[in-house]
């Protein structure tokens, strides 16, 4: 990308000039912004023309003035010509440590963001896991393809990014890549990510995120009504496999656990809590912060009919379960068999925990939160809805109290 740039020569005034000559300083200016450098000459004020940046007159050492600035014109010409070709991003200070030889380090945001996902990749298993690769490998991938369509180069200098870039990234997702507005804002904030570790290390100086703000608006997730929780957990089902899966989608949903931690649960996790009943306590694999759950009836009851199931019995778990493909495919089956019209997924059971197990009930958001191991409430609200039936107990109570008044 070109960039123009202005170069002026000046004489430059110290503070304790009286008189004689003065130093001649080299500006550099790139988009308003200057950066300056001595010449490495010196010359009389009164023999100096302002507005042609040369000395006047027809001397000897004035032609040898004049000639040394034309080299060294000629010279930051050529560093300019230096940085475009290498296809980095000019500025003034770039241009002038080009020219003195003093040229910076250039990042490039693709190579960056590889880097930061081999990171990651080390990580898994401690603080990191396999999906959050996978997602950040997506994101690699969408951001490479961006930049060779957008600037047809394969990488670019981090100096080079700005606001219309974000935002023709965000347009480049949601059109060329068919994203939706919630994974294309997930995949921008990937990138905000590279660019604040950038800020941190003072490789950018302006945050190109400064004046973007996402408008992506979280899809509305779906979860099952009473009557449709009861309708799986009562119906007769035959097929085996179809039992299993049930059972372990009907466990998550009176416990809120999602299925990475159901997985991985193990049968010492669950034991006494203070008021003396069962309780899960675990440590939630997403966000490594501890979830404690109290155990009710009917999640009990599923945990002592797997008691002496052989993946449990040889795995120390709690639930053998399957594959999450697997999972989900099985609860497609349940759904037609259960007259369900929803497309049931293994995750709607911890929405369906969230929302008609406990908030419907009268569970306190904080209460709730607390069980689902999140840190932010504002989380919680994500999973939970106030149903229009809590409403109208709500009210109702509302009400009475008003006719008693």
């Amino acid at each position: 990308m070109k960039t123009n740039f202005n170069l002026l020569f000046y004489l430059k005034k110290q503070k304790a000039y009286v008189s004689g000559n003065m130093p001649v300083y080299m500006r550099i200016t790139v988009n308003g912004k200057r950066s300056e450098v001595s010449a490495g000459r010196d010359c009389e004020p009164s023999g100096w023309n302002n507005h042609a940046g040369r000395g006047i007159g027809t001397k000897s050492e004035v032609r040898a003035l004049n000639s040394y600035l034309d080299t060294l014109q000629a010279k930051v010409m050529n560093a300019h010509q230096q940085l475009i070709g290498a296809g980095e991003s000019i500025t003034a200070d770039r241009l002038r440590n080009q020219f003195i030889g003093r040229a910076e380090k250039p990042y490039y945001i693709v190579a960056l963001f590889n880097e930061h996902n081999d990171q990651v990749k080390a990580l898994i298993g401690n603080g990191f896991v396999a999906n959050t690769l996978k997602s950040y490998r997506s994101s690699y991938k969408h951001l490479s393809l961006f930049v060779q369509h957008q600037y047809g180069i394969a990488d670019m200098d981090i100096k080079s990014l700005n606001h219309a870039f974000i935002v023709n990234y965000e347009f480049y997702l949601k059109t060329v890549c068919k994203c939706s507005g919630v994974s294309a804002a997930k995949y921008v904030k990937h990138l905000k990510k590279i660019v604040n570790n950038c800020l941190a290390n003072k490789w950018l100086s302006d945050n190109p995120f400064i004046n973007y703000r996402s408008k992506a608006k979280a899809k509305e997730k779906e979860f099952l009504m009473q009557n449709e929780l009861e309708a799986i957990v009562i119906k007769g089902i035959t097929i085996e496999r179809l039992i299993q899966v049930r059972d372990i989608f009907v466990f998550c949903c009176y416990t809120g656990l999602c299925y990475a931690d159901v997985q991985k649960l193990q049968r010492h996790q669950i034991a006494k809590g203070v008021d003396g009943e069962q309780w899960i306590f675990t440590t939630r694999q997403k966000t490594d912060t501890n979830s404690r759950i109290p155990l009710l009836a009917i999640a009990a009851d599923i945990v002592n009919k797997y008691a002496d199931h052989p993946q449990c019995v040889n795995k120390n778990l709690v639930l053998p379960v399957l594959s999450n493909q697997r999972m989900n495919s099985y609860l497609k089956e349940i759904a037609d068999i259960c007259g369900i019209t929803k497309t049931l997924t293994f995750h709607m059971a911890r929405h369906t925990f969230a929302t008609t197990v406990t908030l419907s009930n009268g569970v306190p958001i904080e209460s709730v939160s607390k069980m689902l191991g999140h840190t932010n409430i504002k989380t919680t609200q994500h999973y939970a809805k106030v149903l229009d039936l809590k409403v109208s107990k709500d009210m109702a109570l509302l009400r009475k109290k008003f006719a008693n008044e």
